[in-house]
């Protein structure tokens, strides 16, 4: 598959990702861990560069996301569910910034 035919996948429940299906993203309904961790395997394995993931789902799911954390595709993205946040999104990006920093800039108190 050619970078330019990558593409983007949504994992999650209806009524959280349905909205992505109107951008033409491909958009699949799962709530249980085990079609959730068997549909991330399917989308890496079909050479998907990125997989948005509700929260809630992907707090089912924590090895099957580890496990792709180093490779260079697919990245999985973690959004909030409908009505709610877990703030997972916001922990990756404050751990990625760290890592690459060496210190917490965004949060910092004081």
């Amino acid at each position: 598959m050619s970078k330019k035919e990558r593409r983007i996948g949504v994992i999650g429940d209806p009524s959280s990702v349905m909205i992505f299906k109107a951008i033409g993203l491909d958009v699949y309904y799962e709530t249980e861990a085990k079609a959730i961790e068997k549909r991330i395997y399917q989308l890496a394995d079909a050479g998907y560069a990125a997989i948005y993931i509700t929260e809630a789902a992907a707090v089912l799911v924590p090895e099957a996301i580890e496990y792709y954390k180093t490779a260079a595709f697919p990245a999985i993205i973690p959004i909030p569910s409908q009505g709610e946040s877990l703030g997972l999104g916001m922990k990756q990006v404050k751990s990625n910034v760290e890592k690459a920093v060496g210190a917490d800039i965004l949060f910092k108190e004081g």
